[in-house]
């Protein structure tokens, strides 16, 4: 097989969507942050626990749909429990990382199942696309 033959075969490979690249990335934060905290050896009960925190974000939701956005986008974006890792790490208060990577984990897994981050529209339109029913016309 000629080169021009192997790069005609290429051209007609669909690449993936965006949007499974960026689940996949939500499974690499799950499954990376589910490692390190079983490294670090935190409870386990904690992690239960506190999985779901980041959701009482959706409260914002009773003061309408843009403070609703705003609250859970807060909640669900990558930068705060980066910052409180990197905190608990520089400050060596080793007790904040479990939380840090709690909250990584509970992001990534949202990101895997296609909970992405909040439009003011509505709570359904996301950075991932639209989730739920349709908006009746």
């Amino acid at each position: 097989m000629s080169t021009e033959e192997i790069d005609s075969s290429l051209e007609r490979i669909e690449p993936l969507p965006v949007i499974w690249w960026l689940r996949l990335e939500g499974l690499a934060v799950a499954a990376l942050s589910g490692c390190l905290y079983s490294r670090i050896g935190a409870n386990w009960w904690i992690f239960a626990g506190l999985w779901l925190a980041p959701d009482l974000s959706m409260f914002g939701y009773l003061a309408g749909p843009r403070m609703g956005a705003r609250c859970y986008n807060a909640a669900h974006w990558c930068v705060l429990p980066g910052a409180l890792a990197l905190t608990a790490m520089a400050s060596h208060r080793d007790a904040l990382l479990p939380f840090a990577l709690i909250w990584f984990h509970h992001i990534g897994v949202d990101r895997l199942l296609g909970y992405g981050l909040k439009y003011a529209t509505a709570f359904g339109d996301t950075h991932l696309g639209r989730r739920g029913k349709a908006k009746p016309a």
